[in-house]
């Protein structure tokens, strides 16, 4: 059973990200004294006493002004308000109402579903309920003096906020595969969440910077659950001013960070560029499952060699993520883009993937037989006395040693091999600790020296 949804309405730069953080006690919703921070709709989780609730943040509201992305903002809260049973109407009490004010407050008095007035900015007690009375003339009901910063007279707001909304019961808790969509600006990020959903879920624009904060988005496929989070575009770092593009490439990175599968898509046009392959590299090293999506192939001249030609491409250019599986698609067609959801179920399940001791002997065993380990100038050879995974997510295995000195990179690489040709784990990156007896003996356990592939 989903949970209710309470959706936050005003016009520009009164507060409403900072109200969401302090209605989630998260710091997730990007706040800077610049108005149109907030341009999608996205989603938090809430809850007040024994409610479970979301709140959906909004860009702010323009009705007199069609320039720049004002009327897709209007669209994304028009959407946000409809799928709401309630709504919060925030105002800025220190500016006093205005004629913006005035606009939506008119809009919302034709909307079927309950609406709290409240007047942010209200720091001080003794002025603040000065302050909001000012807002009786909206027409909108009792208006509520908070502090959003501070969080004074949110209590007040909520337990009013929770009349509204329907008996939840219990929720049940659903397993969802978390996908961080992540790329360059103007890749087809945005444009390709909206293929999946099937609906504007966030302004498409081909005004690179468009998407700021990183918007989490549920799907549902048969019996499966996604929560798909688009990103800002990354930019290199020295192309990056502080403000809000810093934030929003911040809030990109923490996505990689949360995400199980990462879709890393690349412009076809464009061709893999520097940049590409340094998220690449980002990908590996946080240890994320992915999957390239090489987005735009509609606008690329081909013949029968051109796919093949651009695979080649990829091993060479993204080696660090050479593991994992590439698909080419259209998200302005929706070319292929289904299918992208039956890579990333493969990649999650590696990422997710544990094999016995036994099997991992087995494997050990099996790829000596094949390829002894190197010897030293001095005649010492390498010794794989066991293996064992150790660790999910991704998967870890730690092989014993007799000495990790003796073990050069070109047998590190072979053995990783061997464990993908011979257990899969295509689609996510493979550690390998070696770990060795001297170390042990030496430092004790808990001191245990380890090199990774």
């Amino acid at each position: 059973m989903p949970l209710p949804i309470v959706a936050i309405i005003g016009r520009p730069n009164v507060g409403k990200s900072t109200l969401v953080n302090r209605l989630t006690g998260l710091q997730d919703a990007i706040v800077h004294d610049q108005p149109g921070m907030t341009r999608d709709r996205t989603y938090r989780p809430a809850y007040w006493r024994d409610r479970e609730y979301t709140v959906v943040d909004t860009g702010g509201l323009v009705f007199d002004d069609d320039t720049e992305f004002l009327p897709l903002i209007r669209e994304q809260a028009m959407t946000a308000l409809s799928e709401a049973c309630a709504a919060i109407f925030v105002v800025d009490g220190q500016a006093g109402p205005t004629s913006a004010d005035e606009e939506i407050a008119v809009w919302l008095r034709t909307q079927p579903l309950p609406v709290l007035l409240t007047v942010n900015k209200c720091e001080s007690p003794e002025q603040g309920l000065t302050q909001a009375a000012q807002f009786w003339e909206l027409g909108l009901g009792e208006p509520y003096p908070v502090s959003a910063i501070h969080g004074g007279g949110t209590g007040e707001l909520l337990d009013d906020l929770i009349t509204h909304l329907p008996p939840v019961g219990e929720i049940p808790e659903v397993s969802e595969i978390k996908v961080a969509i992540v790329g360059r600006p103007n890749v087809g990020k945005s444009s390709l969440l909206n293929s999946f959903v099937g609906e504007n879920r966030s302004i498409v624009s081909p005004i690179s910077g468009t998407t700021r904060d990183a918007i989490d988005t549920v799907v549902q496929r048969e019996d499966k659950t996604y929560r798909l989070i688009d990103t800002a575009g990354i930019r290199k770092k020295k192309n990056v001013e502080y403000g809000p593009e810093f934030f929003g490439i911040n809030r990109a990175f923490k996505a990689i960070r949360r995400a199980d599968v990462v879709l890393l898509v690349i412009d076809a046009v464009d061709g893999i560029t520097e940049q590409d392959q340094k998220l690449a590299g980002r990908i590996a090293e946080e240890g994320r499952a992915c999957v390239i999506v090489v987005n735009k192939w509609d606008a690329v001249e081909k013949d029968s060699y051109t796919i093949y030609d651009y695979e080649k491409l990829l091993q060479q250019r993204l080696h660090f993520t050479e593991w994992a599986e590439s698909i080419f698609v259209s998200a302005k067609t929706g070319q292929r883009v289904e299918k992208i959801l039956d890579l990333i179920d493969s990649a999650a399940e590696a990422h997710q993937r544990r094999v016995t001791t036994a099997v991992i002997n087995e494997v050990i065993q099996e790829s000596i037989r094949w390829h002894s380990a190197p010897v030293t100038r001095q005649g010492r050879q390498g010794k794989i006395y066991y293996g064992t995974q150790v660790k999910t997510q991704p998967p870890t295995i730690a092989l014993f040693v007799n000495d990790p000195v003796r073990f050069n990179d070109n047998y590190r690489r072979y053995m990783e091999s061997q464990f993908r040709k011979q257990l899969g784990f295509k689609g996510t990156p493979l550690r390998l600790l070696w770990r060795g007896k001297k170390a042990r003996e030496v430092e004790g356990p808990s001191k245990n020296r380890a090199a990774r592939v």
